[in-house]
């Protein structure tokens, strides 16, 4: 019996440091599920303050009133980027002047047709645009020759730099970035084309080769630079693309790659007509 009396003794010892065990056991897990309850009721008050937030901006929003505001902020930025379009036009004015000969807008780009001969430039009936009075001619020949009419040459890189710094205005008030950048400068403005070019590296641990590929920025005169015609005809094709990319931000096609004057006419037509204001 009190072999029996002394196992009972140690069994209920050990059962005691059990029960403790388990009771600092619940004790701590208490105290985590008090904070994880803490960090739950303060998750959940933020919440609600977000969601009150949240319905109050979609009332704002999706009411009546937040539609007509936000039309209206729209028909503001609109009319806003009309006016300053029309600064532009009647800064540099893109008009039709009728004469007795047959001017002809500068064909930019002289694309190659299938039987190899160069598309050359095509006569505007009987009337021709002008900005600021200025005309776009250039000789027709891939060659300047040394007879060339210099001040044609000198009055059609001017025209140039009017359209150019039109674009880089206008591009500006409708935030948009051009593909082909301008860099400013009169008579002697340039435009950016940045080609990819692939460069081959050497690797000296091991016999491979890498290639990688990097954009490299060239720039084109837009005015005639020596005899040769072929960079400033380029110049003048991305400066066509850049008024395409123009039209295109507003809705508008362009009329075509070989017409700068009346593409930048349309341009400001379409951005000067109320179609624009509900675009």
């Amino acid at each position: 019996m009190r072999g029996k009396l002394e196992a009972r003794k140690m069994l209920m010892g050990d059962m005691s440091i059990d029960c403790k065990l388990a009771a600092e056991d619940a004790k701590r897990q208490e105290e985590q599920l008090n904070g994880e309850v803490r960090s739950l009721l303060v998750a959940g008050t933020a919440l609600s303050v977000t969601r009150k937030h949240l319905l109050e901006l979609h009332a704002l929003l999706g009411g009546d009133k937040g539609y007509i505001r936000l039309k209206n902020l729209q028909k503001k930025l609109r009319t806003r980027q009309q006016y300053m379009v029309s600064q532009v036009s009647l800064l540099y004015p893109v008009k039709i002047s009728s004469g007795p000969t047959q001017d002809r807008e500068l064909e930019s780009f002289p694309s190659s047709s299938r039987s190899g001969n160069s598309a050359r430039s095509k006569p505007v009936n009987q009337a021709s645009l002008t900005i600021l009075g200025l005309q776009l001619t250039m000789p027709p020949s891939k060659i300047m020759s040394f007879f060339t009419d210099k001040k044609e040459v000198q009055r059609s890189a001017t025209a140039l730099g009017y359209v150019a710094h039109a674009v880089s205005l206008i591009a500006s008030y409708l935030k948009v970035p051009l593909r082909y950048p301008l860099r400013l400068g009169g008579s002697r403005s340039c435009i950016i084309d940045y080609a990819p070019s692939v460069e081959t590296t050497f690797s000296d641990s091991s016999s491979s080769t890498a290639l990688s590929t990097n954009l490299k920025h060239v720039e084109f005169p837009l005015y005639l630079d020596g005899q040769d015609t072929t960079k400033a005809s380029y110049a003048v094709f991305l400066l066509n693309k850049d008024l395409e990319q123009l039209l295109n931000f507003i809705g508008v096609k362009s009329l075509g790659p070989r017409h700068v004057l009346a593409n930048l006419k349309e341009l400001i037509r379409t951005i000067q007509s109320a179609d624009f204001i509900d675009f």
